[in-house]
């Protein structure tokens, strides 16, 4: 229903983020990352995600679209809900996320409050094969990082966190290039790539 809120902060507190857009304030649940990069009396924009169930709706807020589209994937896993989505993204950015996802790091999973082991193996298993089915369906697109047979190569599996994020293969490919995976956790690449798309920022 809504795409982006973009007004003024007007009121901050934990987990929640007010906006006056035209005079009407919008109040986003927001992630810690998102909320540590808000001030009261800011222009923003945010993107959004209207969570409707019989008495309940509300509107969850974020910095970005890599968020956004984290976000949309944690709650597509069973038994997982926007609150503990939302708790998860508190704990790290997407791409750690993500990289703990694609690497199989139940422990580090299990930081986030109401994620126990069980759940986190869960996340995992459901969210390892969307990303494997997302890249086979890449595979003929230029730019494309190929997974091997065993899922195992840090580079494919740095490659298949940034797909999860909503980069295409061509960002992806592009972000990839030159840099040298020998001795880089998963957690390094991606976040080596992501500067390389801010342009080295």
């Amino acid at each position: 229903m809504f795409y982006y809120i973009e007004g003024t902060v007007t009121y901050r507190e934990s987990g929640l983020a007010v906006i006056d857009a035209g005079g009407v304030g919008y109040a986003c649940n927001t992630s810690l990352n998102t909320l540590s990069q808000l001030e009261t009396g800011q222009s923003v924009r945010l993107y959004t995600y209207l969570h409707v169930r019989e008495d309940i709706f509300d509107l969850y807020g974020f910095i970005d679209r890599e968020e956004l589209n984290f976000f949309k994937m944690l709650i597509s896993v069973s038994g997982i809900g926007p609150k503990v989505a939302m708790s998860m993204l508190s704990t790290a950015p997407p791409s750690q996320l993500a990289a703990y996802i694609i690497s199989g790091d139940e422990k580090m999973l299990t930081q986030a409050p109401g994620i126990g082991k069980k759940t986190a193996q869960r996340i995992i298993l459901e969210l390892k094969d969307k990303i494997k089915k997302e890249q086979i369906g890449l595979g003929s697109e230029p730019g494309f990082v190929p997974l091997d047979a065993s899922f195992g190569s840090n580079l494919s599996e740095a490659s298949a966190a940034l797909g999860v994020l909503g980069y295409t293969a061509q960002e992806v490919g592009a972000a990839l290039r030159g840099i040298d995976s020998s001795g880089l956790s998963v957690e390094e690449i991606v976040r080596l790539a992501l500067k390389n798309m801010a342009g080295g920022k």
